[in-house]
Formats: C-alpha cells, structure tokens, sequence
C-alpha cells in the first residue's frame, strides 16, 4: 500500500495529513518486519492518551472524587478501548506486516490494533503537536465517554473484590502453556481462587489471558449461585 493512499486515510480517519510521513508508517508498522515499527510510538502515545483523557474527564466531572474519575479513566485507555477505536476506523488494513503474520490475522488481534492505535496518537503527537493528538481523541473517544461510568469493572478487578469480600486470599494466576509462533503468541493462563476450582483461558498475551480467566471464573461464579 502506498504512502499517498494512507496519507488519505489519515487524513479522512485521523483529521491530520502527516507533514512527516515516516512517523505515520512507522505507527503502522508491525514487529514481524525489520527495521523500526510502533513499539516507541505506542510507548509515546499511551502517555499523550492518558493526559488527554484524564483532563478531559478532569474538566467534564468537575464534582467528581478521584476514586470515580480513575474508574472512568482506567476504562477508556484500556488496550480494549483503544483496538475498538482502531477497528472502527479500519485500521487493521494499513498495518505493515509480515506475509504470515497477516495470513494468521496477527493485525485483527485486540493487542496489535490497541498497540497501533497508541502508535498513532504517538506519531499525531510528535507531527502536529499536543493540538493534533488532542483533536484525534476527543473526537474517536466522545462517543464511549458517556458510558464510561457505567462498564463493567475489568475482570481481574471484579474477581478481586469478590474474592476480598469473602475474605479469601487474592486470586492467582500462573502461565500454564505458550504456543504459536514468536511474532503471534497464545498464552494459556490458569486463575486460582481458594475454594473454587481452577479455570484456565487463552490469549494474545499474559495480561489479556489473565482477563479472560477472571471472566471466565467470574462467570462460572454467577452460573453456581443461579442454580
């Protein structure tokens, strides 16, 4: 894909045509090829996002306690927040990566497309400056900051109170299994809560494993007490 046609799509998608085209590309660039890729963006743009946001909700909630607006904070940074940013505005398609990687969907998975959406805000960030990056989050992010209060707590929160309400030690995981190759690993995490019986899940990392079983024992929690 040309450097004109994601020039485009930047510009239609993210509200900036980059005077530094390079930083773009190597927002969308993915670890499976050599040379430069996101990692150093997404470290960048995680930071620049969570300013944003939290001034943002700063402001928005002038009455709210800081335990109230770091629930709200928390859920909109989130890697799953930002893959859903990235899957609405087709970024998937642009990302540069290996033949394989791709044939295995690598660019689809929740972690890549969060990683680049971080990358991108990066690459807004050191282009067009703080007002660049701002101008792109409030407007991907407007429509979520209205629910943000009312999510779910993550997972591995959820489970952790419950498990503390009881007053039973905190759950723990331990990584049981890792397969797939270096550039698309699958971890099977297993979740152990005192008094219930382990439960294993999978994913593209540790963290989003973790999830997953905290979920899944979560819900099989709710599925016992139903009975």
């Amino acid at each position: 894909m040309s450097t004109e046609v994601v020039q485009d799509w930047a510009e239609q998608k993210l509200g900036r045509r980059f005077r530094n085209a390079e930083l773009l590309v190597e927002a969308l660039t993915h670890t499976s090829l050599p040379g430069r890729n996101y990692q150093r963006l997404e470290f960048l743009g995680d930071r620049v996002l969570g300013l944003i946001i939290a001034t943002w909700l700063y402001e928005r909630h002038p009455n709210e306690s800081e335990g109230k607006l770091n629930r709200r904070f928390v859920e909109l940074v989130r890697g799953q927040t930002c893959a859903r940013i990235a899957r609405d505005l087709g970024v998937a398609r642009h990302i540069r990566l290996e033949r394989t990687a791709r044939e295995q969907g690598v660019n689809e998975t929740v972690n890549v497309l969060g990683d680049v959406c971080e990358a991108l805000i990066g690459a807004l960030y050191l282009d067009g400056g703080m007002a660049a990056a701002r101008k792109f989050v409030r407007s991907a992010w407007e429509p979520l900051l209205t629910g943000a209060a009312t999510v779910e707590k993550d997972p591995k929160s959820a489970l952790q109170e419950w498990a503390q309400g009881r007053g039973l030690p905190l759950p723990a995981y331990a990584i049981v299994g890792r397969s797939g190759p270096h550039h698309a690993p699958q971890f099977t995490v297993e979740v152990t809560v005192r008094t219930l019986d382990p439960v294993q899940a999978t994913g593209k990392s540790r963290q989003e494993a973790e999830k997953q079983a905290a979920a899944a024992l979560l819900a099989k929690v709710r599925e016992e007490k139903n009975d």
